[in-house]
């Protein structure tokens, strides 16, 4: 999953069936203190979130299928929850550093 930030609303009059009826955003990758670290994407909502809110993103086909009970589906990306807060900080003992590579 990827910490987004919702930041714009998709509107098309033609689009592919399975669209029908669901809202779709730009949202744009950032990291704990709300920097943009990604090239911004296409995303389904599954919980009713909406421009500037703070979101969990599913970016897996398999999980987008499952979510939404069907067998096939051309949607890869669904934001699966709104973000109230970001607590980053370390834990005590794991070194200064280890986090970002992976070493924790």
């Amino acid at each position: 999953m990827t910490l987004c930030r919702v930041v714009g609303t998709v509107v098309s009059t033609v689009k592919h069936p399975t669209y029908k009826g669901l809202k779709l955003y730009v949202v744009q990758p950032v990291d704990s203190d709300d920097r943009p670290t990604d090239p911004s994407f296409l995303a389904v909502d599954t919980v009713q979130s909406g421009p500037g809110d703070l979101v969990l993103v599913l970016s897996e086909g398999n999980g987008a299928r499952q979510i939404l009970r069907e067998k096939v589906l051309p949607i890869r990306s669904l934001v699966v929850g709104i973000v109230d807060a970001v607590d980053a900080r370390i834990p005590a003992g794991v070194p200064e550093g280890a986090i970002a590579r992976g070493d924790a």
